[in-house]
Parts: C-alpha cells; sequence; structure tokens
C-alpha cells in the first residue's frame, strides 16, 4: 500500500510542474480574457474597469450602435465582416489550399525523380517569417510592382484593369493595379501568400502519412488491377484521414487566427479586416481592452468549436470525438 502510494506521489511530482504551465500560459489567459470581456475599461492597470456584463459582445455584433443624442450611427468596430473574412479565407484554405497540397503529396510519393529536391523548395516558404513574406508580396502588389509588370509585358495589362473595374470593383474610379487598395480585391490578394506559404506545410504532412501506408496493401490493389486513381481514391485518401483531420483543423483556425500576414501586406486592414486586427486596434490603437478581450473570446469559442465540428464530421461510425 506504501510502495503504491510513493509511486502515485512520484507522478504527481513529474506531471506537477507542466501542469502548473499549462494553467499559467494557457488556463489561466483564457479565464482572464472572459473576465476582462465583461468590463470597460481604458488602461491597461485595468484601475477604472467598469462591469457591463454582455454589452462588448452587443457592441462588436452591432452593425449600427446608438449614440447618446440617439442618432444611428455605423459601427466601425462590426465584427461581422471581419468573421465573414475569416471563414471566406478558411473556405479557400480548405477547397483550394488543402486539395492542391494533396495532389502534390500523392505525386512527390510515387518516388520521382529530384522527390528531395521538391520537397525541400515546397516547404521553404514555411521557413520564412511572415511578416518577410507580408512585405514581400506588398511590393509583388504595388501599383509599380511585379504583377502588374507582369501582365504589362504580357501586353494584357488594361484589359484585366478594366475587367477588374467593371466585374469586381464596385468603386466609381477605374482600377489603377493597386490590388490591396480594394475590399474586393484585398482578400484574394492576401490569400495568395498564405497559399504559396503554408501549401508546402500540408503537403508535407500529407507526404508523411502517404508513406506510412503498408506497402502490403499497395501491391494488393495492383495486383487486383487497380488503377492509380481508385488506389489514391480507396486506400491512401482513408489510410491518412486522421492526417486531413488535421491539416483541416489548422488550415481553419489559422484563418481565424490570422493577423502578421494581413497587418504587413496591408497599408489599411479596413479592407480585409480579421477578427485579430481589428482585435489589435481596440486594444493597443484605442484603448478598448474589455472590446479586444471580448474578440478574443469569441476567437477561442469559435475554435473550439470549428475543431470539434471537423473531427465529428471527420468521425468514423462508432468512434468517439477526441
Amino acid at each position: 500500500m506504501k510502495r503504491t502510494f510513493t509511486y502515485k506521489l512520484s507522478i504527481v511530482a513529474f506531471l506537477l510542474p507542466a501542469l502548473i504551465l499549462f494553467i499559467g500560459i494557457l488556463i489561466a489567459p483564457i479565464i482572464m480574457s472572459v473576465i476582462y470581456s465583461l468590463n470597460d475599461f481604458k488602461a491597461i492597470s485595468g484601475s477604472d474597469m467598469t462591469y457591463v456584463g454582455f454589452r462588448n459582445f452587443i457592441e462588436l455584433f452591432s452593425p449600427e450602435l446608438v449614440n447618446e443624442k440617439g442618432a444611428l450611427y455605423a459601427n466601425v468596430n462590426y465584427m461581422g465582416d471581419a468573421l465573414l473574412n475569416s471563414l471566406l479565407l478558411a473556405a479557400l484554405s480548405t477547397f483550394i489550399q488543402l486539395p492542391l497540397a494533396l495532389i502534390i503529396a500523392l505525386k512527390l510519393s510515387k518516388g520521382i525523380r529530384g522527390e528531395r529536391i521538391y520537397l525541400s523548395i515546397f516547404f521553404m516558404p514555411v521557413l520564412i517569417s511572415t511578416v518577410i513574406i507580408g512585405r514581400l508580396w506588398m511590393n509583388i502588389y504595388e501599383t509599380n510592382g511585379l504583377l502588374n509588370a507582369a501582365l504589362d509585358a504580357l501586353g494584357i495589362k488594361q484589359q484585366v484593369f478594366s475587367w477588374v473595374s467593371s466585374k469586381i470593383t464596385s468603386t466609381k474610379m477605374p482600377f489603377q493595379g493597386g490590388w490591396t487598395g480594394y475590399k474586393e480585391t484585398a482578400l484574394l490578394a492576401a490569400f495568395v501568400p498564405i497559399l504559396w506559404q503554408y501549401v508546402g506545410y500540408h503537403m508535407l504532412l500529407m507526404y508523411a502519412g502517404i508513406k506510412g501506408v503498408p506497402a502490403d496493401l499497395l501491391e494488393a490493389a495492383q495486383l487486383d488491377g487497380c488503377t492509380e486513381g481508385q488506389v489514391n481514391r480507396h486506400i491512401i485518401i482513408p489510410y491518412i484521414k486522421p492526417i486531413l483531420k488535421v491539416c483541416v483543423i489548422f488550415a481553419v483556425t489559422g484563418s481565424l487566427k490570422s493577423f502578421d500576414l494581413i497587418y504587413t501586406l496591408m497599408k489599411d486592414t479596413r479592407r480585409a479586416e480579421l477578427p485579430s486586427t481589428l482585435m489589435y486596434k481596440l486594444t493597443f490603437l484605442n484603448n478598448r481592452y474589455g472590446l479586444g478581450s471580448a474578440i478574443a473570446v469569441v476567437l477561442i469559442v469559435l475554435c473550439f468549436a470549428f475543431a470539434m465540428l471537423i473531427s465529428l464530421a471527420f468521425r468514423d461510425k462508432g468512434e468517439k470525438v477526441s
């Protein structure tokens, strides 16, 4: 009995430091964010903190607000548009980035010549700082940037500008080539560097999973006369289903939390506002710490909810959601 108690005490002693760090780094900030979101204060010390309940959340999700004189005015801190932009980024990442990564992983896993070189090339953007990537693509998208120079060299610059002016942008001013300067093009312009940076990350995860498929399954399928497409569809993709689930969770939650690339790429984030950029402006530029904390709470809840929904969607019959 004494030996069992000593054994359990040793387990607790080894787990306690990690548990303290987990509570201090993850659990405690979440609890404090919830507390702050229910208060209104403009000093980082919280000396003027006033309890307001759910008023911060109501203000965030109200497209129009009433001022002291009773007149309606547009809410520049409206959270709905920012969430919609994040969901659009999540959809683009899920239905464009991940299928592209899967196609590349399937191709490279067949043992083509220069396989390791291609892996390094595709993964290289992941190693570059997102801030550097944002500045790089900002120069590409400028009026005198590389993209417009390439369109001019191909002789289609004016045709593309005219098509964007008539079909995409809603402003009466003609499109002049500033791809991040228009609300209709800014979000898509932001997705391209996101695709360029992270497609290699998801590709490597999928590639590692494909390499783990038992060789006897593939050999048996070949002996049965299965085509390459049938092998991919009925053997490889179902086998790497757990990895695909992780990739979808990373893509969706990453889109909800995206900040650094948008902030460095856009001169004005209002054209592609995301919850994280709105939270930064409210917290550090307008000193609305309660509103900023409310956005943080919304992001935490959404990331957890999407992770659970994705796990549920990938669950096999009879399997518990983990």
